[in-house]
């Protein structure tokens, strides 16, 4: 329990703005939306404890702090606020004030705003999962055959960009004509985002040095918390549109978005001060596929609308299943 001691404190904190903002029925829409985003991002948490165990203490500590305030004002608040100004071409403060006293043409801004936050946060995503896919220095293979022949793809050079990008070239001739240039703009921003965030870790490369002192810095670089905190952001974009479907009140979604991305960080460190992630060794596989399966549903629902229960199904099968090839692993090591 002493790793979700301080999601606690939050969840008690937001639950009281909650009632004081909106009575009981502000706490019980909160509690709802806390619940939905924990669901919804299993997943993430799993993502995270791979890249956060691999990072010094302090960062991991920055992630829990620091991160959770960019996670519920930046992303959650913020951002949406962000996008609505630059797709609806409105300035940001008025979108702020139309978000705090007029949530309804807010939200019909925001659900206008859909296809390039599925486009853009859709690819983000696709990239994650193709890298992982696509990693030959990747030994365990939960999929065995297939998943081996897949990462021995990742000897060419930039393949994860090479099939992104054409399967959003591709994706054009199903779209009407009219959006067309604007999902390939989100797309490509999407892709582009993600090699700058994976590559700059380059910068502390030194060849001199070698690897290991290279590795070393990477593990403390700011570069593996703006992942982190961009990661959580493609997570969380549909979640915010998502939250309409049951309030418009800008507040209470805030505050029951936070209670549930506070309990995805909590769950983060725990996996990592557990050692989950080494006793079931096919959960980053699980959690991985789960966000290739996102990407999927973001890509599809800028034309077909996908609803929430689709993807918290499928995010949760996966994970469940990849948890049952794990204890089937040990045992036949065992």
């Amino acid at each position: 329990m002493q790793y979700f001691r301080l999601s606690f404190i939050v969840t008690i904190i937001c639950l009281s703005i909650a009632a004081y903002w909106d009575g009981l029925r502000g706490v019980f829409i909160a509690l709802i939306l806390g619940v939905l985003e924990v669901s919804l991002s299993f997943d993430n948490a799993v993502v995270n404890a791979s890249i956060l165990k691999r990072m010094e203490e302090r960062w991991q500590q920055y992630f829990l702090t620091w991160g959770i305030l960019i996670a519920v004002f930046g992303m959650r608040l913020v951002f949406p606020i962000l996008i609505v100004s630059v797709a609806a071409k409105i300035g940001f403060y008025e979108v702020a004030d139309m978000a705090l006293h007029d949530p309804t043409t807010y939200a019909s801004h925001l659900n206008a705003s859909h296809i390039h936050i599925a486009a853009f946060g859709g690819m983000f995503l696709l990239m994650v999962f193709l890298s992982f896919i696509f990693d030959e220095s990747k030994k365990l293979h939960w999929l065995g055959y297939l998943e081996e022949k897949m990462s021995g793809f990742g000897k060419l050079q930039s393949i994860e960009i090479i099939f992104a990008l054409g399967l959003m070239l591709i994706s054009q001739n199903w779209l009407p004509p009219a959006i067309q240039l604007d999902v390939l703009v989100a797309g490509i921003s999407g892709v582009i985002l993600f090699v700058i965030v994976d590559s700059l870790g380059a910068l502390f490369e030194d060849e001199e040095e070698g690897k290991e002192v290279s590795e070393a810095i990477k593990r403390g670089s700011v570069m593996s918390f703006v992942y982190l905190e961009v990661l959580d952001a493609s997570f969380s974009f549909d979640g915010v549109i998502g939250a309409f479907a049951i309030t418009q009140d800008v507040i209470i979604i805030m505050l029951g978005l936070a209670i549930g991305a506070m309990f995805v960080r909590s769950l983060t460190v725990y996996l990592v001060r557990q050692g989950t992630l080494d006793d079931y060794v096919f959960l980053v596989h699980g959690a991985h596929y789960a966000i290739g399966a996102l990407a999927a549903i973001m890509l599809i629902s800028i034309t077909y609308h996908i609803s929430d229960v689709v993807t918290g199904s499928i995010g949760a099968v996966m994970i469940a299943l990849s948890i049952y090839s794990s204890i089937l692993y040990k045992k036949k090591r065992a």
